[in-house]
């Protein structure tokens, strides 16, 4: 008896790029205007933003699942998209009046260096977090079946190098049209090397499963909570040595404690979405803090900001929901898309996913 192969549908163009696009957009809205440092009246600067920040969350997305790489090599891309910006784009994190009356160099200062502590690690770790780890784990969320997979073709991320090159060229000349400010040359040589070396760290990371533990992950509301009390603490610590020591704490604390549930039995989606979550939950109060201290609390951005808020607390709910009934197939036997695995998940399994975190 000869079998007719099923014909698979193909999505068009629009469905295909659609998690990209979305990406896109949503680095720079997290990274800029819902931590409220750039405020919601100057909303139509996202489309200037959003090549260097999309671009940026999108090559490192690609990179990492194209080689079949994990959570661990975005996070770390992520970090070196930070020192990348702050280091040699728009120069912030060499730059001592980069916000007028405000000198960026007084909190947790090395003068040898010309940087501040306190700024070096919020720019490298905000930005591995909140501009890139984040944005993806949602948009992820949101389309399960390709969560793992890539979304761009050769053309596809051919066009998003090149519109990264040219936003971020942009920005740089912009800035430094405006200021006037170069960073030195053993400071862009040494943003260089580091660069390098979380590159090289990247790329290290994911290449053998990390082995099981034979224990039940938390719950995802668990994980949550903790993500939340983390990214409170590391976003409202105080801005001198202390708060950079504090700072170190938290993020070598949550790497250790979620590397460790990455390799229980049951992580997975709801867990990375819950952590995710957490993090956004820091900015979406924040947000309001740093407009006040920045004198931009008006009635249009305040309100600008309530509504990206409600936004971005609606893009969770939406995301929750579509986890939580992917799930809900596997655990009823239908297999949802590739790298899916329906219950119960051997050890194997769990090895994979511990890969990924």
């Amino acid at each position: 008896m000869t079998r007719i192969p099923v014909p698979v549908e193909r999505p068009g163009l629009t469905r295909r790029i659609a998690p990209a696009v979305g990406l896109f957009l949503l680095a720079p809205l997290v990274g800029e205007y819902l931590l409220g440092n750039i405020p919601t009246s100057e909303i139509a600067g996202v489309l200037f933003l959003a090549p260097m920040y999309g671009g940026g969350a999108i090559l490192i997305r690609e990179v990492v699942r194209r080689t079949g790489r994990g959570w661990p090599s975005i996070l770390v891309l992520g970090a070196a998209y930070g020192l990348l910006e702050a280091g040699l784009l728009d120069q912030s994190l060499f730059n001592p009046s980069f916000i007028e009356d405000h000198d960026f160099q007084t909190g947790a200062s090395v003068p040898a260096l010309g940087i501040s502590g306190n700024n070096a690690l919020a720019f490298v770790g905000g930005h591995a977090i909140w501009s890139i780890g984040a944005p993806i784990a949602v948009v992820e969320a949101l389309v399960p079946r390709r969560g793992t997979t890539p979304w761009l073709g050769g053309p596809g991320l051919a066009v998003t190098c090149v519109v990264f090159v040219l936003g971020s060229a942009a920005l740089f000349y912009g800035l430094y049209e405006e200021s006037g400010f170069l960073a030195s040359t053993p400071q862009r040589v040494g943003t260089v090397a580091v660069l390098a070396v979380l590159i090289g760290v990247a790329f290290a990371l994911g290449r053998r499963p990390r082995p099981a533990v034979d224990r039940r992950a938390p719950n995802p509301w668990l994980v949550g909570v903790a993500g939340t009390v983390a990214a409170g603490l590391f976003f409202s610590r105080p801005e001198n040595w202390w708060g950079v020591a504090m700072g170190l704490g938290l993020v070598t604390v949550m790497t250790v404690v979620t590397i460790r549930w990455s390799r229980c039995d049951g992580w997975g989606p709801a867990h990375r979405l819950a952590l995710a979550g957490g993090a956004l939950s820091a900015y979406c109060w924040g947000g309001f803090v740093l407009l006040s201290l920045m004198d931009a609390a008006s009635t249009v951005n305040l309100i600008g900001q309530a509504l990206l808020v409600l936004g971005v607390v609606a893009l969770l709910f939406t995301a929750g929901r579509i986890t939580r009934n992917t799930l809900r197939k596997r655990g009823s036997g239908h297999v949802a898309g590739p790298g899916d695995h329906s219950s119960p998940r051997s050890r194997a399994d769990r090895a994979s996913d511990s890969r990924r975190v």
